[in-house]
């Protein structure tokens, strides 16, 4: 048993129907579901492990990947997302080929963005240009554009690295599997 890969990215949305027009509308997601109606009862409490759960989603395609977008009608009040440091934040990256077109076309839109591109030639990241903006609740979103790879240093910075935690070093074969 194998753990394949990531099925899915969920994101906890202030309103459906507005992320919806920002990630569909905006972004250009396409839908992989129509918008559900709202969910609740003991199972699904349990299942997402919070009391008096009553939710709603939409699932859209990214490239082949899928983004689910939650609205809870019961979430937790707050003044926005956690900070980039904060633990369980998170963010999610959108593989592009010409970051610089792709957030000229989106600030047009009239998205916001954090900064101009950043360009990295060193390091654990040569190759990537990339820059945050945030969607309609303020949950951070990155634009990144892999020029060119170095998979041999990448491959010998792993290897150095597993050599210095032997703890962390671990076959495919000994993790789960399907």
């Amino acid at each position: 048993m194998t753990i394949r890969g990531i099925h899915h990215t969920g994101i906890i949305v202030r309103d459906l129907d507005r992320s919806i027009e920002f990630y569909h509308g905006v972004l250009g997601f396409p839908f992989a579901s129509e918008p559900s109606p709202w969910f609740d009862g003991e199972e699904l409490e349990r299942g997402v492990g919070v009391p008096g759960a009553r939710l709603r989603q939409c699932c859209l395609l990214v490239g082949e990947d899928v983004l689910e977008l939650l609205e809870y009608a019961n979430r937790e009040p707050s003044d926005g997302p956690v900070h980039q440091n904060h633990l369980g934040a998170m963010h999610v990256a959108l593989r592009v080929d010409d970051v610089g077109r792709v957030q000229a076309a989106l600030e047009a839109q009239g998205v916001e963005f954090l900064s101009s591109a950043h360009v990295v030639d060193d390091g654990v990241l040569a190759g990537w240009r990339w820059v945050y903006f945030h969607d309609p609740d303020g949950i951070p979103l990155e634009l990144v554009e892999v020029a060119y790879e170095r998979p041999e240093e990448r491959r010998a910075g792993v290897e150095a690295y597993l050599a210095d935690h032997p703890a962390a070093h671990r076959a495919p074969s000994e993790g789960v599997q399907q």
